[in-house]
């Protein structure tokens, strides 16, 4: 995968949601994770069977103002908002820090104002905290990994990406030799 990624939550209360987001964001590739103004207990959660704090670089802040990230990288908030942008048409940066706000609450408005980017998943309404952070990440690592294309059609074989040939068909149609 290009690039690289951090997670983050603001104002987290919940040992198991973080534990279950810390895993999630371990298991796909995280670069660092952090807390700002969160329940200090979550770095021990019993749910994070990866053991997160002892894999990746943990920076817990007290509040947005003391965020710091390394340069370049771009803060992308997720919540449900209509300024927002859907997922599914949202261009992932290279160098990115996921941010996602607390159960039953949403980004502070310091946290809103420091994000470069805001996405929201196409949900009827919020889901838990740990779910989203999956999606997008899930989402981050189809749009930048290098995977071959979906076939169109059931009868569409794929075809793995060809790192320096540009255009071409992207789908083999099986023979019916």
């Amino acid at each position: 995968m290009r690039g690289y990624f951090g997670v983050g939550v603001e104002g987290l209360s919940k040992v198991m949601n973080a534990g279950n987001l810390f895993r999630s964001a371990h298991a796909f590739g995280a670069s660092f994770v952090f807390t700002i103004a969160s329940n200090p207990k979550i770095r021990t959660s019993p749910g994070d069977t990866s053991h997160t704090q002892d894999n990746l670089p943990w920076y817990s802040y007290g509040g947005v103002d003391e965020l710091a990230l390394p340069g370049g990288c771009q803060i992308v908030g997720c919540e449900l908002l209509d300024e927002a942008v859907e997922l599914p048409s949202f261009r992932h940066p290279l160098k990115a820090a996921y941010v996602f706000g607390p159960e039953r609450g949403s980004l502070s408005p310091a946290m809103l104002a420091r994000c470069d980017h805001l996405i929201k998943i196409p949900t009827s309404f919020c889901i838990n905290v740990a779910t989203a952070a999956a999606i997008v990440l899930y989402d981050r690592t189809i749009s930048l990994g290098r995977f071959a294309e979906r076939p169109i059609s059931r009868l569409a074989q794929p075809v793995a990406p060809m790192p320096h040939v540009h255009g071409g068909p992207r789908f083999r149609r099986p023979r019916n030799d």
